[in-house]
């Protein structure tokens, strides 16, 4: 990404050229007066935190260390750690200050904000699964699912990135319990590197075998589960005007279909109306291929990880091998994809589904493909 790669600390001297950032960046911009709980942030508002934490980062010697790109990478998550904010912080009645649910919100905004300028799909959710994760490191070992948060890090990004990104987050404030917080920190790393998923993804002895790890708490991750699929269910994901009719067509041709959009003109349901009706009509349809254990496509947006469940927990109760195909086209693509269709959606509804996008991520599937139709 060139912006970030432009702005993004180098050699010789490492210098953070924040007011490049702040002028380039209206989301950094929007952090400034952002209130933070002055026991864990007495350095100010969540604006001067962020510079803290780049300043920090950049006096890494570990980042510093690290190969041009990955540090632009690292340097991003970093900068948006905390983008999530400004939607999120709430003065509870007692005056302390919260920010519950930020690195969520973070994650969802990382996707959008990377998305409209032209950033490679690997990379963006690299950088948004650090931010969804940021805060993991500080209280890991109190956390009954640290396991599969830490192999799910390592299936998006890495954890030894996670480490540092928490590192510089702790450095760039002023509280009492920094210390506690960076050994905790490096726990975190000495977990991973346990579990040998500190630098490299997890590794499982099959698909399928990991599918159902991340389905069924407390499995063994090293058990080689037996693959008793009947069927193939292919769950497209993708916002409106991507390709997903056109891909079904290309790749899936004699396939049975059940298609939401073709549900709502059977039932005259708007795409702005409520679809319970329409879910409804598509699970039953789903229910007759799965009983008789015929493959099939399900063609919905599926924009959150909510929604494919509906799909993927339906179909797994029947055996079936779930694949998940995200399609994607740049922000000008869709617009004019969609302004050419006989009846277009809804803006406010597209609007609607990129606020929840979330990637299909392998902890949610036997195979996921990110796919371009541009």
């Amino acid at each position: 990404m060139r912006v970030f790669e432009e702005l993004c600390p180098a050699p010789p001297h490492w210098r953070v050229p924040w007011q490049e950032i702040h002028a380039a960046f209206a989301w950094v911009r929007d952090l400034a007066g952002v209130p933070q709980d002055p026991a864990h942030h007495a350095e100010g508002d969540a604006r001067e935190h962020t510079r803290m934490a780049c300043e920090a980062l950049a006096a890494l010697p570990e980042w510093q260390a690290r190969p041009a790109d990955e540090r632009v990478r690292l340097f991003t998550a970093v900068l948006m750690h905390d983008i999530g904010k400004p939607a999120c912080t709430r003065t509870e009645d007692d005056g302390r200050v919260t920010a519950h649910g930020h690195s969520r919100r973070g994650d969802l905004m990382v996707r959008r904000i990377l998305w409209e300028l032209g950033a490679p799909v690997g990379w963006r959710e690299h950088v948004a699964a650090l931010v969804r994760h940021h805060q993991v490191p500080f209280w890991a070992l109190e956390r009954p699912d640290l396991e599969p948060i830490a192999f799910r890090v390592s299936l998006l990004a890495r954890n030894d990135d996670l480490v540092l990104l928490a590192t510089a987050d702790i450095l760039g404030r002023i509280c009492g319990g920094a210390e506690e917080l960076l050994e905790n920190v490096e726990l975190y790393r000495e977990y991973c590197a346990e579990q040998d998923c500190l630098d490299v993804p997890r590794r499982f002895p099959s698909d399928h075998a990991r599918f159902w790890y991340f389905r069924r708490p407390g499995r063994d991750p090293g058990y080689d589960a037996h693959d008793d699929t009947r069927l193939t269910v292919t769950v497209l994901s993708g916002l409106p005007g991507v390709g997903k009719d056109r891909w079904i067509a290309e790749n899936r041709p004699g396939v049975p279909v059940v298609s939401l959009d073709r549900i709502r003109e059977e039932l005259g349901v708007s795409p702005a109306g409520a679809q319970g009706e329409v879910i409804a009509a598509a699970q039953a349809r789903a229910r007759e291929h799965l009983r008789a254990g015929r493959s099939f496509v399900w063609n919905a947006t599926n924009v959150s990880r909510t929604m494919r469940e509906r799909c993927t927990g339906l179909a797994a109760g029947y055996r079936g091998r779930i694949e998940l195909v995200a399609l994607e086209a740049p922000p000008e693509v869709l617009a004019r994809r969609n302004r050419g269709r006989p009846a277009p959606v809804p803006e406010a509804v597209i609007e609607r589904l990129v606020r929840r996008w979330e990637m299909p991520d392998p902890t949610e599937a036997h195979r996921v493909l990110w796919l371009s139709t541009a």
